[in-house]
């Protein structure tokens, strides 16, 4: 069982950023699209990005796009986020996983497979003044 770890979370005024971390217990991960997702109070889960097993392919939310990036390093089994430019908007817990396949569907959610193995416990992001 993979055990992920979201990380780089914190209170952040607007226009400022973040780099959130998902590292991995190990490298099954690193075969696997891996997507971030956010779930602010009283909203469902809602996708923000994707990523596919061979970096070829990234997918975001609209509400997201220029301004947040998202990356892999197989070799540490690590998937990371850079949010730039961030909004109130923002404010959520943001959570990572891979899915059962490699790459990442067009729509909303990238897919319907998530998670591959289970949930981390998420990192919260706070955007405010």
């Amino acid at each position: 069982q993979v055990q992920l770890v979201e990380s780089g979370g914190g209170l952040v005024q607007p226009g400022g950023s973040l780099r959130l971390s998902c590292a991995a217990s190990g490298s099954a991960m690193d075969y696997y699209a891996v997507g971030w997702f956010r779930q602010a109070p009283g909203k469902e889960r809602e996708g923000v990005s994707c990523i596919s097993s061979s970096e070829t392919t990234t997918r975001y939310a609209d509400s997201v796009k220029g301004r947040f990036t998202i990356s892999r390093d197989n070799a540490k089994h690590t998937v990371y986020l850079q949010m730039n430019d961030l909004k109130p908007e923002d404010t959520a817990v943001y959570y990572c996983a891979p899915r059962g396949q490699t790459i990442c569907q067009r729509g909303t959610t990238f897919g319907d497979d998530w998670p591959r193995f289970a949930w981390g416990q998420g990192t919260q992001v706070t955007v405010s003044s």
